[in-house]
């Protein structure tokens, strides 16, 4: 049970990143060309036990605007528009492919949007194919697909099973009528129990189904029920994700009026209450922003400490280098990052020149892989020991980190994490905040080399 103090969650409200990465995209600079991306692919292939993969897949189309979309998508009823599309995601698999050494097998794959299941079950089995000719997927992979109930029918979620994918996740928001209709998204609570009936049915082993707190209209009172029917529900895992009104970055939000918004005391006290609703039924607090059942992979690798991070949020595959493919998306390669062409004429062109279609990416120096270790560390196990990290990194953790140790004043005079012994803890009431532990430790921070906007910590 989750003791939660809203003083401390209201004095640590702050923006701050999220660390899907180390350094953050708004680090990535455009001098990393294509050719940069392509010696870190041959680096990692000579490497005496060269890691496995995980492939990322952006379909970004969609059928209809969600207001509230933080995602780069595309909305288009167009087929033409959609088979175009894949037509070059072909391209840039097959390219990369050619660059791979056979031998190196996929652990982990994912689709994410827009809405993948926009495409039909016949392009959806055609994709699964063409990625399965080109690359060697583990038998016990781990690979998910992102779904929408509207539209969807039984043979699409099939043509995924059939195609080996074993997870899902769903985006349900709110159940609330009128939450619904301002934000764009109608899915009645029946529609989502549906298509989680047939998930189940077809033998998916997980279901995770996202919530968003902070949406127009939202009540204490209303987000109960949600919350409530989610658990009935009983899926797998939960996201609870804070709605950021960033209108100067996703015009579309602008449609959502600021009145509209739950005041921020009462969304404090809806996040609250949705944590202990949560913590109450069983479900295991992952970190920041995600619930699992205590039997799921997520619950099981964090309580082994061998939970990951990256850009698909919390992962059980550390050490894999991932490859994004399709516009937007970004690779995690060796001791790189790189994000492909964010416009889809840019990207056919690209690949019709067979050229790699980055856009900007960072190599990463010493320190920041130093700091992405610790960074990784605290936001997945929530505790970190100076002396491990001084073996691997050959430093002295006290003076390197001589900054950080004495920022930390404040989280341990309130009770938010505890230093002992060389170890450093973070408490319960410190989960809930640990972007802003972990930010301790971000050099470009402490440098005063950030100036990007993000969204709040809580």
């Amino acid at each position: 049970m989750f003791n939660i103090d809203l003083d401390l969650i209201k004095k640590y409200d702050r923006p701050g990143p999220r660390y899907t990465s180390y350094p953050t995209a708004p680090h990535f600079k455009d001098s990393f060309t294509p050719e940069k991306y392509l010696d870190e692919i041959i680096r990692t292939n000579n490497e005496s036990n060269p890691p496995e993969l995980s492939l990322y897949y952006h379909l970004p189309f969609c059928d209809t605007l969600c207001y509230f979309c933080g995602c780069n998508m595309i909305i288009t009823r167009n087929r033409d528009r959609i088979q175009e599309y894949i037509k070059y995601l072909k391209n840039e698999i097959d390219m990369l492919r050619a660059y791979i050494v056979p031998g190196r097998k996929v652990a982990q794959l994912h689709w994410g949007g827009g809405t993948p299941t926009h495409l039909n079950p016949d392009e959806i089995t055609d994709l699964i194919s063409f990625i399965n000719k080109n690359f060697e997927i583990k038998h016990d992979a781990e690979e998910g697909c992102e779904i929408d109930p509207r539209g969807l029918t039984k043979e699409h979620l099939a043509a995924l099973r059939g195609g080996g994918f074993n997870r899902i996740s769903m985006g349900v928001q709110d159940f609330n009528d009128k939450v619904q209709k301002a934000v764009n998204r109608v899915q009645p609570e029946e529609m989502t129990r549906q298509v989680v009936s047939w998930v189940r049915q077809l033998g998916f082993q997980s279901i995770n189904l996202d919530l968003m707190y902070g949406l127009p209209f939202q009540s204490l009172e209303t987000f109960g029920k949600t919350v409530d029917a989610t658990i009935d529900i009983s899926p797998d895992r939960i996201a609870v994700f804070n709605y950021a009104h960033v209108p100067w970055m996703k015009k579309h939000m602008a449609l959502i009026k600021p009145e509209d918004l739950p005041a921020p005391e009462e969304k404090l006290e809806i996040l609250k209450m949705t944590i202990e609703k949560l913590t109450n039924a069983g479900y295991v607090f992952i970190g920041m922003d995600h619930f699992a059942k205590p039997d799921d992979e997520l619950a099981v690798a964090q309580r082994e400490k061998k939970l990951y991070r990256n850009f698909q949020g919390y992962s059980t595959h550390a050490g894999t280098d991932l490859y994004g493919m399709g516009i937007t998306s970004i690779s995690q390669v060796g001791h790189s990052y790189s994000q492909n062409l964010k416009k889809e004429k840019e990207y056919f062109d690209a690949l019709n020149n067979e050229t790699l279609p980055i856009e900007r990416g960072v190599y990463l120096t010493d320190d920041d892989l130093l700091r992405r270790h610790v960074i990784t560390k605290v936001m997945c196990d929530f505790e970190l020991d100076f002396s491990t990290v001084e073996k691997q990194f050959g430093i002295e953790f006290d003076k390197y980190f001589s900054n950080a140790i004495k920022g930390m004043d404040e989280f341990i005079g309130d009770g938010l994490v505890e230093i002992k012994n060389k170890k450093l803890t973070v408490t319960q009431m410190g989960r809930l905040l640990i972007r802003n532990i972990a930010m301790n430790f971000d050099g470009y921070i402490e440098r005063k080399e950030d100036t990007a906007r993000y969204s709040r910590t809580v």
